[in-house]
Formats: structure tokens, sequence, C-alpha cells
């Protein structure tokens, strides 16, 4: 039995998130389908992230057991054929049998994106946050450091408790201007570098877990900081009051993108795959 690991791209707005669920269709069935039509095995899927309905992942990580011996390239190439438009498969590596891709994961970066611009893009709709009013992203990104570091984020998980704790580590959280919106994998360090200019407001944010909406409260959090309504000090103390109900409101998921997962260098099979990631 061959242990398989995939990077997959997808565009979270017709599928109710990552998990199978029962009240529409998931990216999980869509993926174990097509592994199914392409080899005629049944496989359960596993992901690093269980993404939220209308959330979007540019490197979305999921490992799965096969008794296969389709290369793992070609397994890459046939299953275009199977899979929606709308999910793409990056790669695929064999990886030893203790690789598990959400219990081995060491870190995860996702990104929100804010379209600041006075009109509308209708074609962005379901990919970007869109305000009108004039954003401060200097003043957000210096409010966004009181995140740093190991802290009971439980100000800014829904529906707490959802997991046996709510402590976390952000190693790190930047927000700035850009002049692109990003639609597909390939823009992760490229975006960090780009002029601190344009309509497009990233947040970049990494850390060694996160938990349900806790990326989309921040951004609703932060966003006041943008309009001078809100201070650096008042985000901190929204932090520290472990309260949900002080904090900000829950922005949207079309925003957000899971762009990047991290693994012990034992588990990338190779530097293609690293690059990629």
């Amino acid at each position: 039995m061959r242990n398989i690991r995939m990077t997959i791209a997808y565009d979270g707005f017709s599928y109710v998130g990552w998990q199978v669920q029962p009240n529409g269709p998931s990216v999980q069935v869509a993926v174990e389908k097509a592994i199914r039509k392409l080899t005629g095995q049944d496989v359960n899927v596993l992901a690093a992230g269980r993404t939220d309905s209308g959330v979007h992942a540019l490197g979305q990580v999921a490992s799965f057991r096969i008794d296969s011996p389709i290369p793992c390239e070609g397994i890459r190439k046939a299953l275009v054929k199977f899979l929606p438009p709308d999910i793409a498969v990056r790669d695929v590596v064999e990886v030893p049998e203790d690789f598990h891709a959400t219990f081995s994961a060491k870190w995860k970066q996702y990104r929100y994106v804010i379209h600041n611009s006075p009109d509308r893009n209708p074609f962005l709709k379901n990919h970007v946050w869109h305000q009108h009013g004039p954003l401060d992203s200097a003043a957000i990104h210096e409010a966004a450091q009181v995140l740093l570091g190991t802290h009971d984020f439980r100000s800014f998980e829904s529906h707490w408790p959802n997991k046996a704790t709510s402590i976390r580590t952000i190693y790190e959280v930047t927000v700035r201007r850009q002049n692109f919106c990003p639609l597909w994998f390939g823009e992760t360090d490229a975006g960090m570098v780009a002029a601190d200019s344009g309509d497009f407001i990233w947040l970049e944010i990494a850390g060694n877990g996160f938990l349900y909406n806790m990326v989309r409260a921040i951004v609703g959090t932060l966003l006041p900081v943008g309009r001078g309504r809100r201070t650096a000090d008042e985000v901190r103390a929204m932090l520290e009051s472990m309260n949900r109900s002080e904090a900000g409101d829950t922005a949207p998921a079309a925003g957000l993108y899971l762009v990047r997962v991290e693994y012990d260098d034992e588990w990338s099979a190779s530097d293609a795959d690293r690059d990629n990631a």
C-alpha cells in the first residue's frame, strides 16, 4: 500500500468546504470520486485544513493510501480528466508510511484579499471582499503585529470551544497593498515583494494552526483600524479579553485562501516539491 501526498488548488465558491457535508458538494468528495474513476479504488482523502464553504486554496495538501502501480506524475496528469475545472492537482508524490496530511503539518499560511476600490469588479465578487472606502493598510499592518506570538485566540474563534485548546502561535502577519488579485498559485512569493500600492490589500498570516473562522474574524476586527475607528491597543485588548463578542465581525469567506502548508524536510520528496509548496 502506497502513501500518496497531493498539493491541490481549488476555487471554493461552488463547494460547502473541503469536508464531506450532507448539504452540498464538497472538494473532498470530488477528489475521492476522481481517484475512484482513475484507479477503481475507494480512498479516504485527508487534508491539511478543512476549509469552509466558499474558501479557496492555492496549496491545500492532502494524502491517501492506494494500492496502484500508477506513477505519481501519471496520477497527477490523469486526474485532470476526472476532476471538475475548478479543482486542480499541482503535484503528486509518494511519502513515507507515517506521513499524515493533517497531523504532520508544522505550519500553515493563509491569505485574505480585500479589493479596496471605489468601483466594484463583478468578476471578483466570489474571490475578494470589496471595500469602497479608503483604508490605511499601514495602520492595519501595525495593529496586526499584536497577534504575533503564542496567545489564547478564543476572541477570534466562532462557536468556541471547537478544539481542546484555543492557544495558537502566529509566526508572521503582514498587511500590504498589491496591484493584483491572486486567482491562481504561483503568486505566493511575488506578492510579498510587490510595491505597497494598488487596489488589493493582502493580509498574509502564518501560524502553527488556526481556529474555526479565526482568520476571517481577525480581518473583520482589523478592518476598522484601516478606517481610523480602532487602534492597535484596542485590538490587543480584544485579544486579551478572550471574548468573541469583544472582537469584530467575521469577514466573508470569498476573500480567504489557504496558500501553503509546511512539513518536516524528511517528508519533502524533492526540491521541486518544495518549490511548488
